[in-house]
C-alpha cells in the first residue's frame, strides 16, 4: 500500500504522479480534431471523407483506421495486420497525400491473431504466442472468430509485435490505435512466458502493450512523440503516454451523462487524457441535438476524436446542415483555443495536474465533492455541459474564490453563489474567471499550419484590480522531450494596477535551443467598464478599438525583449 498526501489536490496529484509516473506531452496535433468512425471500408471511401473536411473548411488533423484496413470483413480476419490490398490498394500513398494536407493516420491493431488470419502460421511456428495446458498456442473462440493471443511477457512476442509496428511506421502512420487490451476475451487456462497463468496479468496486459509499444519507440525513434490510443490500462499508465477513452458508450442521453463524471475521475487518478467518442458510439440513433451538445462538450475535454458505429455518421461533414454549421463553430473554438489547451497538456506533464479539474480543486468544501456537472478547463474555464435534451436553464455553482466572466456575453457573475443560467443553442455555459490572461491562436485548418506566432491575448479585466500573471508554453509540437532539450518557449504575461492604470507587461523564457520569431498579437480586454486616456507601448503611443466594453490593440512582439503596455484609465 502507498500512502498519499498533498497540501491541496493539485498538490496530492503531483505527489501520486511522481510516484506513479508523468504523461509525456503528446503531440500538438493530438489535441486537434479526429476524424474516426468504425469505419472506413476502403481507400476510396476514408479519401472522400477527408476531402470533404478540406470542402467544409471544418479542421482535422487526424483520420483513424479501424479493422477494416486489414480485412474486408470484421470477422475472421483480425491478426492479418497488412492493408488488404482490395479495398486499400495504395494504404502508403493514400497516407502519404494525407500527410500533405495536414492530416496524420492512426491505425487499429489487437493483440488477437485469429487461426484464420494471414499471420497465423507465422505466429504459431515462431511461438510469440501464449500458451495452452500442453504447451502448444492457445486456441479459443470469441466474437471475432478463433483466435490466439500475443504473448507479451516473452521476448519473442515483444519483438515480433514491434516489428509488425515498425512495418505500420514505415507506412507513415503517425498514430498506433490498441483495442480490446483487457484482454477482451482471456480464458483462465491460458499461460504467458510459461509460467504466468492468464488472471494474473489479465487487468495488466493493456499497460504492458502500452510500455511496449513506448518504449520501442524511445529506442528506435527517439525524437519523435508516439501517440497510443487504447481502451486498457493501470495506474500509471499515465508514463507511458496512454491516451484511454470510456469505451464503447451508448449514444443517447444517458450514455453522454457520465462522460464527464468518467473524465473527471480518471484524471485525478492520474490519466488525464481520459475520453469519450464524442457524439456517442453504439445505436442507431440520429439526433442531431444530442450530436451538437456532445461536441460542446468535446471542446473542453482532453482529446476530440467524434467515433460512431456507421449507421449514423460520426462526422459532421456528414450530418444535417444545422448540426454541421453548430459543430464547425465548436471545433473552430477547439483549434483557436490550442494556445491555452497546449499548455494544459505541458502542466500535466509537469506536474500531473489534470486538464479537466473537478470544482473541489477550485474551492474544497465537502458539499462539491459530489458535484460533476460543473467542472474546470484548467485554471481559469467554468464549463457546464449540457447533458440532456431540450434543455433552457441549467443551474451552476460559480467557486466563491473568484468573479466569473461570461466568455461569450461578457456577463460579470459574483462567485460564491448557485445561479441559473440561459442555454443557448450554439454555446454551453462557458465561463472565463475575473484576472485570468488567456492566450488564443488564429483560427487554422490543421496544427501543421500552427506556428504560435498569430496570437490574441483576452484579459478578463478584474474590477477589485488585483494583480495576476499566466504562462503559456510553447515548442515544435512534434520533437520528444523538448523541454529537457531547450527546444522551447514560455511566454510570460502579467497585468498590474496602479492608482489610474492598467499596465500588462510581455516577458519570455527561451530555452537554450529555441529560435523564436515576432509573434502578432492582438491585446481583448474584456469588462472595461473605463474609457482609456492612452495606451503606450514601451513608452509609445498606440491606438485602440473600444466596443462593447472590449478594447482590441493590435501589437507586434519579439520575444527576446520584454514590452511593457500601459493603459492610463480615466
Amino acid at each position: 500500500y502507498q500512502i498519499i498526501v498533498g497540501d491541496s489536490w493539485q498538490n496530492l496529484i503531483e505527489n501520486y504522479t511522481n510516484l506513479t509516473g508523468k504523461q509525456p506531452l503528446p503531440p500538438r496535433w493530438a489535441l486537434g480534431n479526429f476524424s474516426s468512425r468504425f469505419g472506413y471500408h476502403s481507400q476510396k471511401e476514408t479519401e472522400a471523407t477527408i476531402a470533404k473536411f478540406k470542402e467544409d473548411s471544418i479542421p482535422v488533423d487526424a483520420v483513424i483506421l479501424d479493422l477494416y484496413w486489414f480485412g474486408k470483413t470484421i470477422q475472421g480476419t483480425m491478426g492479418n495486420l497488412e492493408a488488404y490490398k482490395d479495398s486499400f490498394p495504395d494504404v502508403k500513398g493514400m497516407i502519404s497525400r494525407f500527410k500533405e494536407k495536414g492530416v496524420k493516420t492512426v491505425l487499429i491493431t489487437e493483440p488477437f491473431v485469429l487461426t484464420t488470419s494471414k499471420k497465423w502460421k507465422e505466429a504459431n511456428q515462431k511461438q510469440v504466442l501464449a500458451k495452452d495446458t500442453i504447451g502448444n498456442s492457445a486456441k479459443y473462440d470469441f466474437y471475432f472468430g478463433n483466435t490466439g493471443i500475443i504473448d507479451l511477457y516473452k521476448k519473442e512476442g515483444r519483438d515480433w509485435f514491434w516489428n509488425i509496428y515498425n512495418n505500420i511506421y514505415n507506412l507513415g502512420v503517425k498514430g498506433i490505435w490498441g483495442d480490446l487490451g483487457e484482454p477482451e476475451v482471456l480464458p483462465s487456462w491460458v499461460t504467458f512466458n510459461q509460467t504466468q497463468k492468464a488472471d494474473e496479468i489479465h487487468n495488466i496486459y493493456g499497460h504492458d502493450w502500452a510500455k511496449l509499444i513506448f518504449e520501442r519507440y524511445q529506442k528506435d525513434y527517439p525524437n519523435e512523440r508516439p501517440f497510443i490510443l487504447m481502451r486498457a490500462g493501470s495506474s500509471g499508465s499515465q508514463r507511458f503516454g496512454m491516451i484511454p477513452w470510456s469505451g464503447d458508450v451508448s449514444r443517447s442521453w444517458g450514455g453522454l451523462q457520465s462522460q464527464p463524471e468518467i473524465a473527471l475521475q480518471m484524471g485525478m487518478q492520474g490519466l488525464g487524457y481520459m475520453h469519450s467518442d464524442l457524439g456517442g458510439f453504439a445505436g442507431a440513433n440520429l439526433d442531431d441535438n444530442l450530436y451538437v451538445r456532445w461536441l460542446q462538450y468535446g471542446v473542453f475535454q482532453p482529446i476530440y476524436r467524434p467515433h460512431a458505429q456507421e449507421d449514423v455518421s460520426s462526422e459532421p461533414v456528414f450530418r444535417s446542415y444545422k448540426a454541421k454549421k453548430l459543430a464547425k463553430k465548436a471545433i473552430e473554438l477547439r483549434y483557436k483555443m490550442l494556445p491555452y489547451n497546449y499548455n494544459l497538456a505541458f502542466e500535466n506533464n509537469q506536474k500531473g495536474t489534470p486538464l479537466m479539474r473537478p470544482i473541489f480543486f477550485e474551492e474544497d468544501d465537502e458539499k462539491l465533492m459530489t458535484n460533476a456537472t460543473t467542472y474546470l478547463w484548467g485554471k481559469d474555464f467554468l464549463i457546464t455541459p449540457i447533458l440532456k435534451d431540450s434543455v433552457v436553464s441549467k443551474e451552476m455553482y460559480f467557486p466563491k474564490t473568484a468573479n466569473w466572466i461570461n466568455f461569450y456575453s461578457n456577463e460579470v457573475v459574483k462567485g460564491g453563489q448557485f445561479k441559473e443560467v440561459q442555454i443557448e443553442e450554439n454555446t454551453i455555459p462557458t465561463y472565463v474567471r475575473e484576472g485570468a490572461l488567456v492566450l488564443m491562436s488564429e483560427l487554422v485548418q490543421t496544427t501543421d499550419n500552427y506556428k504560435g506566432n498569430n496570437l490574441e491575448l483576452h484579459y478578463y479585466f478584474d474590477n477589485f484590480k488585483t494583480n495576476s500573471a499566466r504562462s503559456y508554453y510553447n515548442d515544435d509540437g512534434l520533437t520528444a522531450n523538448t523541454f529537457e532539450k531547450g527546444m522551447y518557449e514560455i511566454l510570460d504575461f502579467e497585468a498590474e494596477f496602479g492608482k489610474k492604470y492598467l499596465e500588462i507587461d510581455f516577458e519570455a523564457e527561451l530555452g537554450k535551443n529555441w529560435k523564436p520569431s515576432d509573434k502578432n498579437i492582438v491585446l481583448v480586454i474584456h469588462n472595461m467598464n473605463y474609457s482609456p486616456r492612452k495606451i503606450k507601448v514601451n513608452g509609445k503611443k498606440v491606438g485602440y478599438q473600444l466596443k462593447n466594453n472590449t478594447l482590441r490593440t493590435p501589437l507586434k512582439w519579439n520575444p527576446k525583449k520584454e514590452i511593457e503596455i500601459k493603459i492610463s484609465l480615466k
